[in-house]
């Protein structure tokens, strides 16, 4: 799995060397049926949304969700119907299938050639389940530190989870419940505290609880530190904006928002690794357009789509040459942000199965009320 991550962030480098195939509209679609995206809070915008009908014909309309999980229980709750198409993370997608509320992509009907091709093998864990492919990869980000300039206690250059908990970081720390135990846990793991290997809390039920009986009481023991946990985009956010944070295992999207206002916040990747993950378009059991998906999924993948979506949302596209389009700003973000040997360094979540994710849950809610 890491080679063809580190191969995925090799192809992201030369994006914008290979141009993309012309977009074309299949006529085969009606130009008055509508398409119904449900995707992250954020990242379709009314300039997307124009962009598309323009080239298409096709009116679309985007309901936002803010967690995985509430994405998970939508579909869950009306058996996969709804919605046309979902962005859920690569890791996640066998989830959806074992619950059968998604369906195989008719690979024949996409126009690869427009998308990163270490984008589509790096999300073949996750995305291709028993030999038929669910997912078609749109961006990556990564979680890890953003930081005050002014105020936080750090070094730029040897940033570690462990620095969110330093004594003079009290009341000023926010995090995302499951995500900081998960940071907490590369951190214990560098220092050889966990009884089991980090990735092993994926395999087994018993690694799991070992290892993060060891992750809680070091959480709950700096529980005190916390302004703000986080659950959406808006809420890391306003940590910093509005609750005095100083420091917080954020989203990239988190710093790049603030910064874009002129807040003083940085981001780095932290010497254990930055989190890393994949989302990508999925189409659930019961969509009702499918043709209009595969017309989004195209349009998504040209250049000047894939540069709207980057600046609406800070994440990095995998359309093929969307990065030379993007303005100077953004570029700077992505190259004060990491380094070759973060980007070579990036910790990709794991496939988290159902009876993971119910752990998970299980310890999140215990460190939220503890």
């Amino acid at each position: 799995m890491s080679i063809s991550r580190r191969q995925f962030l090799k192809g992201a480098s030369v994006a914008g060397a290979v141009a993309a195939t012309p977009f074309s509209i299949s006529k085969a679609v009606a130009a008055n049926k509508e398409l119904k995206i449900y995707a992250w809070a954020g990242y379709i915008t009314d300039e997307m949304l124009a962009d598309f009908k323009a080239k298409t014909g096709i009116n679309a309309t985007f309901t936002p969700y803010g967690t995985n999980d509430e994405l998970m229980n939508s579909l869950r709750a009306t058996d996969g119907t709804g919605f046309d198409i979902i962005m859920p993370t690569v890791d996640r997608v066998p989830g959806y299938v074992d619950y059968d509320l998604v369906q195989p992509l008719d690979t024949t009907r996409i126009k690869w050639d427009g998308c990163l091709e270490s984008a589509m093998s790096g999300s073949e864990v996750g995305g291709v389940v028993e030999g038929k492919r669910y997912f078609a990869p749109s961006d990556w980000g990564t979680e890890a530190i953003a930081y005050h300039k002014d105020y936080a206690d750090v070094d730029p250059k040897n940033l570690s989870y462990g620095d969110l908990w330093k004594p003079e970081h009290a009341s000023g720390v926010t995090v995302r419940g499951h995500s900081a135990l998960v940071g907490i846990g590369l951190w214990l793991e560098k220092m050889g505290k966990l009884p089991f290997p980090l990735l092993e809390s994926y395999k087994s039920e018993k690694a799991m609880r070992a290892n993060f009986d060891v992750i809680l009481k070091e959480a709950v023991a700096h529980k005190d530190m916390i302004a703000q946990f986080w659950s959406t985009e808006n809420e890391a956010q306003g940590a910093f904006r509005t609750n005095g944070a100083v420091i917080g295992q954020t989203w990239d999207s988190t710093a790049f928002k603030l910064g874009e206002e002129g807040e003083p916040i940085a981001y780095g990747a932290p010497k254990e690794g930055a989190l890393a993950w994949m989302e990508g378009f999925v189409i659930p059991k019961n969509a009702n357009n499918v043709d209009a998906v595969y017309e989004f999924i195209n349009w998504y993948y040209t250049p000047e789509a894939g540069a709207m979506f980057v600046k609406a949302t800070g994440y990095n596209s995998t359309a093929k040459g969307a990065s030379e389009l993007l303005p100077e700003s953004t570029k700077a973000f992505f190259n004060n942000s990491y380094s070759q040997q973060d980007l070579a360094n990036l910790w990709w979540w794991p496939i988290q199965e159902p009876w993971y994710v119910a752990l998970r849950n299980e310890y999140q809610d215990r460190y939220l009320s503890a």
